[in-house]
């Protein structure tokens, strides 16, 4: 018998597919900078933050904290706006943890989000130890009338690279911080970095059993990159056995290999992240994400797989 998947498209669960199905239009999100620290910044958990984190790599030109929510937004709009003139809008609250202040002033700060004309929702990025009762359950109050993402930086399901990588905690953690948000009907998303120090291949693709037994609506995957100014950065000068960077062709195979043990129910919302070549120290692939993700989708064609094909 014929295999049934065989040249069958999309050959696995793409974000935006998933998105379709909660909106009548195309959606986009806008970055928020609320101002916000980490506990891993200010002392509460540690300093320096995690050892590959410089915030500068992920807050585009619209998004600035001496700017109000209502501001970005508006710049965002407008930045978008000659792209595609109808569309509805996600606030995301990215630069570091989104969810670090009293529930009070984080009400006020997404309540404004959710005031501005075609937002239809937010997306929030935080750590799964900086969540609690009293908010989770303001967020699914919220969610009754609203899209409500949770966007948590797992980073790895390995406590030993957790630890070294400076997290401050565990994947205990994290896996707690997912059931009981899923368990109050909002959406949970979750990055991973395929590449931290010390990780072989086997406890790469080990993540994959660990994420799929989550209650996960989206997932995040991206390449390790080695950003100046991090403590990272210096780690990799100094001990570069540590590091295995992968080439272009080697990190799609990685991608694939990953996809085919991942639970094909979470959502896949990127595959790789571009930081400013200025930050970047390596590694340089030359190639834009629209560009890597086709790459991927020609690759699973070639090799005939899927997401979940070994799940």
């Amino acid at each position: 018998m014929d295999n049934p998947r065989v040249n069958t498209s999309p050959r696995y669960l793409n974000y935006n597919q998933a998105l379709r199905k909660q909106f009548d239009q195309r959606v986009q999100k806008i970055a928020v900078n609320a101002g916000f620290t980490c506990p891993n910044r200010d002392g509460s958990k540690g300093f320096g933050g995690c050892t590959y984190c410089n915030n500068q790599t992920f807050s585009p030109g619209y998004s600035h904290c001496s700017k109000t929510v209502r501001q970005q937004l508006t710049d965002g709009t407008r930045f978008f706006h000659h792209k595609y003139q109808e569309q509805y809008y996600l606030a995301y609250f990215q630069s570091y943890t989104n969810t670090y202040d009293t529930t009070e002033n984080l009400r006020l700060l997404y309540e404004e989000a959710l005031s501005y004309p075609q937002v239809k929702g937010l997306v929030i990025g935080t750590r799964p130890d900086c969540v609690d009762n009293e908010l989770l359950d303001y967020l699914s109050r919220l969610a009754k009338q609203h899209y409500i993402m949770i966007e948590y930086g797992i980073e790895s399901t390995d406590n030993a690279t957790l630890a070294l990588i400076n997290r401050g905690h565990d994947f205990a953690c994290a896996e707690r911080a997912v059931r009981e948000t899923a368990e109050r009907g909002l959406f949970v998303s979750a990055h991973i970095i395929l590449g931290l120090p010390k990780e072989s291949r086997e406890t790469i693709l080990s993540h994959t059993k660990h994420l799929s037994a989550l209650p996960l609506t989206a997932l995040k995957i991206h390449q390790l990159q080695i950003i100046k100014g991090t403590t990272m950065a210096q780690q990799y000068l100094d001990h570069p056995e540590w590091f295995h960077l992968f080439e272009a062709d080697e990190y799609i195979e990685l991608c694939i290999d990953f996809l085919e043990r991942l639970h094909p129910s979470i959502a896949v919302e990127r595959f790789v992240s571009q930081s400013p070549v200025r930050l970047r120290l390596a590694p340089d692939w030359g190639l834009k994400n629209f560009e890597f993700t086709a790459k991927i989708e020609k690759r699973l064609q070639e090799r005939d797989t899927w997401q979940g094909r070994l799940f």
